[in-house]
């Protein structure tokens, strides 16, 4: 119980601002963190940085401390938000290294010719009757059902798969003697 009432009294005195509560506080679970942050890898920062960010977050925001919760966890819970955003942050960091810039150019391609194949996909269903290509359309593209197609339309569902049928066998049939 002790130390509960000592960390409710170094709260108190850390919201005030006084200096040597901030000194008990750094001493005091300096080990503890630096323990926390060494067990992650980072690349840019290292666990000291971690903690004196730790630190200067609890001093910045220190009238947001609550008494009530042991000042340790509240700590800890600092400490990892940090180390986790900045983990979140380095894994978003692009290196441009020669085969990063390689993927680039082919996902570049890749997706042109993705491009190319919806464009040559849309002027097949523009040769379709107009009636097929609308149904297809809000089939396949829309991904309406067959009732939702035949509750526009007023066709039977029977017709509405008839007509995805035979644009989808136009469709193959040209594809395949390009």
């Amino acid at each position: 119980m002790k130390r509960v009432f000592s960390e409710k009294k170094l709260i108190k005195g850390l919201k005030k601002g006084k200096e040597a509560s901030f000194k008990k506080a750094y001493f005091h679970y300096y080990d503890h963190l630096i323990g926390v942050a060494r067990r992650f890898n980072f690349q840019l920062l290292t666990p000291d940085d971690f903690v004196h960010e730790t630190f200067l977050k609890v001093y910045d925001n220190r009238k947001l401390l609550n008494e009530e919760v042991a000042f340790e966890k509240q700590l800890f819970v600092i400490c990892k938000n940090l180390i986790l955003n900045h983990l979140q942050r380095e894994q978003k960091v692009i290196r441009l290294e020669p085969n990063f810039l390689k993927e680039e150019i082919e996902e570049k391609a890749i997706s042109e010719n993705i491009q190319l194949q919806k464009e040559q996909l849309y002027q097949l269903i523009a040769q379709l009757p107009e009636q097929r290509q609308k149904i297809f359309r809000l089939h396949k593209i829309d991904n309406y059902s067959y009732q939702e197609i035949s509750d526009f339309t007023g066709l039977s569902r029977k017709t509405i798969a008839n007509h995805i049928y035979l644009a989808h066998q136009f469709i193959l049939k040209k594809v395949k003697k390009a």
